[in-house]
């Protein structure tokens, strides 16, 4: 009788155990708090970039968007500057082999139409030359300085642009940073309970827009040293080419009127 008994009570603890687990995860599914506050969220990386783009407010969207242009201006300077730093935009082969031949046979006019029917960088540092040939070679040099200086600034200019957008990229995105952790201060600061899925949004802000910033500084710093060493190149051969051109109008006389 007393083992019929224990027996009982034995079985009876066992189906209560097994049943405990069971209720335990069914208070879990039902208790939306708990659901909330313990269950693990899971999203990709492009659903939390889309949730911090259109998630940090006015402004937060409005540094990305001066990011994304940022970006793209840089793009284009750099497609720009590889198909305009050339030596045969600037210099054409051509173009200098015409001109040579045209200045052996000393024939002046003929070089000059030479140059302005293909305009470049030193087509028109040429015609600024050969126009006052009969002013003496030392108005020729002046004239063939102050027409290289121009064309020069032109290169430098289209080149400097690339500075300009890898010093503003990382500016724009120390802002975004600062503007993110002022965000996430202002949300621990605030009475009672953080909004914690805010708080992750503004820190993530802060670290986006600073990659973000230099995801475009760096390549933009890269192209503008390589572009400016390029073209530097360029110039010295063209200098070099435009005096070895011009050097048989030392001879030329000038006539008094």
């Amino acid at each position: 009788m007393k083992k019929s008994i224990l027996a009982s009570l034995l079985l009876a603890g066992l189906l209560c155990f097994s049943a405990a687990p069971a209720q335990a995860q069914d208070e879990i599914e039902t208790n939306p708090a708990y659901s909330q506050q313990q269950a693990p969220v899971k999203s990709g990386g492009d659903a939390v970039f889309v949730q911090v783009l259109f998630g940090s407010g006015f402004l937060g969207f409005f540094l990305w968007m001066a990011l994304f242009g940022c970006f793209g201006f840089f793009l284009y300077l750099a497609i720009d500057c590889g198909i305009l730093v050339r030596a045969d935009k600037i210099m054409p082969a051509g173009l200098v082999a015409n001109v040579e031949n045209a200045m052996k046979e000393g024939d002046v006019v003929k070089a000059l139409e030479f140059c302005k029917n293909e305009p470049t960088p030193m087509a028109n540092i040429l015609s600024a030359g050969f126009t006052h040939v009969e002013e003496g070679f030392d108005i020729i040099q002046e004239a063939i300085s102050a027409a290289a200086d121009l064309e020069i600034e032109r290169i430098m200019q289209r080149l400097a642009w690339l500075s300009v957008a890898a010093n503003i990229a990382p500016s724009l995105g120390l802002l975004g940073t600062v503007q993110g952790m002022i965000a996430a201060f202002a949300n621990l600061g605030a009475g009672g309970t953080p909004d914690q899925g805010a708080l992750a949004v503004n820190i993530s802000q802060a670290l986006w827009t600073t990659a973000g910033g230099l995801i475009t500084s760096i390549p933009a710093v890269l192209c503008f040293y390589f572009y400016r060493g390029k073209a530097n190149r360029i110039i010295l051969k063209m200098e070099a080419t435009t005096m070895e051109l011009i050097k048989d109008l030392r001879n030329v006389e000038v006539v008094a009127e």
